[in-house]
């Protein structure tokens, strides 16, 4: 499939709204391929890879490789929870949408 009809998950575009919401920066990278992750996160100065899957999503030949490969902060998320939790967001209970406990 071309990289311009790249797939994206569902829950990506919640995702990226709440990152954002915490004041993270987010760099939507599902077009980049090469198993590269769905997005490139930026928040009080340090930067998260996050390949963003559905509950029941796993990952891919590629994306395998890249996290087999990858030496820096790279992580699989599958909700807005746990993207939130990654940066540690959650932790400070700066996040106030659906769906957190």
């Amino acid at each position: 499939m071309p990289r311009w009809a790249a797939k994206v998950d569902g829950n990506q575009r919640e995702i990226v709204r709440a990152l954002r919401g915490v004041g993270a920066s987010v760099a939507l990278t599902h077009r980049i391929g090469g198993g590269y992750p769905d997005l490139t996160v930026g928040f009080r100065g340090r930067n998260y890879l996050m390949e963003v899957k559905t509950q029941d999503g796993s990952l891919n030949d590629l994306e395998q490789d890249f996290f087999r490969c990858w030496r820096g902060h790279a992580m699989v998320v599958r909700s807005v929870d746990e993207a939130l939790r990654v940066i540690g967001a959650l932790d400070d209970h700066e996040y106030h949408g659906e769906g957190v406990a």
